[in-house]
């Protein structure tokens, strides 16, 4: 997307929520998920002009410092319309799959990856890299709370995740990065094992079919 792009993980809060920070050049940047620690994340952006605040989804570990981040920097908030009414401010503007926003001459891609909340997406930052948001993490998908929404998540990661190089990085919304390649296999025979119509909770790619 843009060799002019740098990215800062800052994990707050007790659920340890990583907030990811995006500069375009030394001017502008964009918050994704301001989970907790407002103070942290303006230090973070000063002396650039915050462009937004996105959201990957609408869970309340995701958006702790929403509220005061926007109030001092009265940066438009996005989020995917399906997420909306869980925020505790109205968004500015809503994040549709395939769409750009821009900050600076630098710009984030939308991707909708429905499951562990309808309104889930991933944003592809760079040709090699994608905040994954609660969608995927080293070892398995996002918790999800019904067989529906498992069987969902499974299908948006097929066909946005699994299509992309190994080599891409998925940084995910707690924890550790991973890459396309690790998950790959584990992912692929955990689809060739079979799970079961009932399965959903959390779960692992190594995780033997039964209700989770």
């Amino acid at each position: 997307m843009t060799l002019n792009m740098d990215i800062l993980r800052l994990t707050v809060g007790q659920h340890q929520t990583n907030s990811y920070v995006l500069f375009c050049g030394k001017t502008h940047s964009l918050i994704v998920d301001p989970a907790d620690d407002a103070q942290t994340l303006l230090s973070a952006i000063a002396g650039t002009e915050l462009a937004g605040i996105l959201l990957t989804h609408g869970h309340a570990d995701h958006i702790g410092a929403l509220a005061e981040v926007q109030q001092a920097t009265d940066a438009p908030i996005g989020v995917h319309a399906e997420d909306a009414e869980l925020l505790p401010v109205t968004p500015h503007f809503l994040l549709r799959d395939g769409e750009n926003v821009s900050y600076g001459t630098c710009h984030a891609r939308v991707h909708h990856l429905p499951g562990h909340t309808p309104g889930s997406v991933a944003l592809e930052v760079a040709e090699d890299l994608w905040l994954v948001g609660d969608a995927i993490f080293p070892g398995g998908p996002g918790h999800t709370d019904t067989p529906a929404q498992f069987a969902q998540l499974i299908r948006a990661l097929w066909h946005h995740i699994f299509a992309l190089p190994p080599d891409t990085r998925l940084l995910p919304g707690h924890g550790p990065s991973t890459t396309v390649g690790a998950e790959a296999e584990p992912f692929h025979a955990f689809l060739q094992h079979g799970w079961g119509e009932e399965a959903y909770g959390d779960v692992r790619w190594d995780t033997k079919p039964s209700v989770l």
